[in-house]
């Protein structure tokens, strides 16, 4: 019963940041790089650290945990997220180019399979004797495999779409389609967004140990891979406020109060991934398997979520029947990739 309510509460996560692009959609007369970098300051700093709190018992502090970790694990932590502000930066842009369906659904399906590899392979290198290899079995490596599929299956309806429809129906669907560079971007976006999988495991013994419930532990390493990444975003978003002259966006007093509100509902719903990813995982500590492809479940799911928003703000629109049929295939997949390895 525990595995169960540790997927239900995963999904409950994926669903949210899936669903974390749409208030984006409200905020008025704020140029690409000034809402990304207001949602972010919610989205990477205010969030996390609220939730990182939570991993602190009475009469202890963050700040005194933080200090007192191995200060190589805290800075790899941090590293990987600066590496994974790279993939979020790239994630709005596969989004931009490719839609909310199959943007999401490139990137995170590269992100799911790297970065549940990755993890314990830096892990070993580092500190070859944690035997952090021992971590992907075979079951593992059929989850990861079962995943790539589902994206995969959805890659091909993407092609499928892209050749379907006429330049007029792409940019009524997705106002900034380009195919061959929305697939590009989305691959480094997979790649570099796997790194905050890698950042998890660096901080992942940076708690009080029996101190922090199990759905907990995991929370000061999400802040602190989530404040590398803001670090990388803000800086690429003042350098586009300078190039793009847009610093007047934040001084449009008259759309602040709607802005705000729209981007800290989309900075929310966005951490609510990670922060379920920690309470999903605290049930599913009697599988080492499905601990393991947490992450990879995590953003399979985000994917299936994605191309629900995707249906519904009909980017498929216009497509053929068995365009549509290839896709839901490649939902049901996904939605497979859950399971599959913990029957194994």
């Amino acid at each position: 019963m525990d595995i169960v309510i540790g997927l239900l509460i995963i999904a409950v996560g994926a669903f949210c940041q899936s669903s974390s692009y749409v208030p984006i959609n409200k905020v008025r007369q704020w140029s690409w790089e000034s809402y990304w970098l207001v949602q972010g300051i919610f989205a990477w700093v205010v969030f996390p650290l609220l939730g990182a709190q939570l991993a602190v018992p009475a009469g202890q502090s963050l700040c005194g945990l933080l200090s007192s970790a191995n200060s190589f694990n805290v800075w790899m932590t941090v590293l990987f997220g600066v590496l994974w502000g790279v993939g979020g930066l790239t994630f709005g842009l596969s989004m931009r180019y490719l839609g909310v369906a199959l943007g999401q659904s490139i990137a995170l399906g590269t992100c799911a399979a790297l970065g549940t590899i990755m993890g314990p392979v830096l892990l070993n290198v580092f500190f070859p004797e944690m035997n952090a290899l021992q971590s992907l079995t075979v079951a593992v490596f059929v989850g990861v495999v079962v995943t790539l599929a589902g994206i995969a299956i959805i890659g091909v309806a993407g092609a499928m779409k892209a050749s379907q429809l006429s330049d007029e129906e792409k940019k009524a669907a997705v106002k900034d389609f380009n195919f061959p560079k929305g697939i590009v971007i989305a691959l480094l976006s997979g790649l570099m967004s796997g790194c905050f999988n890698v950042g998890l495991e660096f901080g992942k013994d940076i708690n009080f140990g029996d101190l922090t419930p199990d759905m907990y532990k995991t929370l000061p390493a999400t802040l602190l891979v989530t404040l590398g990444g803001f670090l990388t975003n803000a800086a690429y978003c003042f350098y586009q406020n300078q190039k793009n002259h847009t610093w007047s966006d934040y001084a449009k007093g008259k759309v602040w109060g709607n802005n705000l509100l729209f981007c800290a509902l989309a900075g929310v719903l966005w951490y609510s991934q990670f922060f379920g990813l920690s309470l999903g995982k605290g049930f599913l500590t009697s599988s080492a398997t499905l601990t393991t492809l947490a992450f990879c479940i995590l953003m399979a799911l985000n994917v299936v979520f994605s191309n629900v928003w995707g249906i519904i703000l009909k980017e498929w629109k216009g497509c053929s029947r068995k365009t549509i049929v290839v896709l839901v295939v490649g939902i049901i997949v996904l939605i497979a990739s859950s399971f599959v390895p913990n029957l194994i």
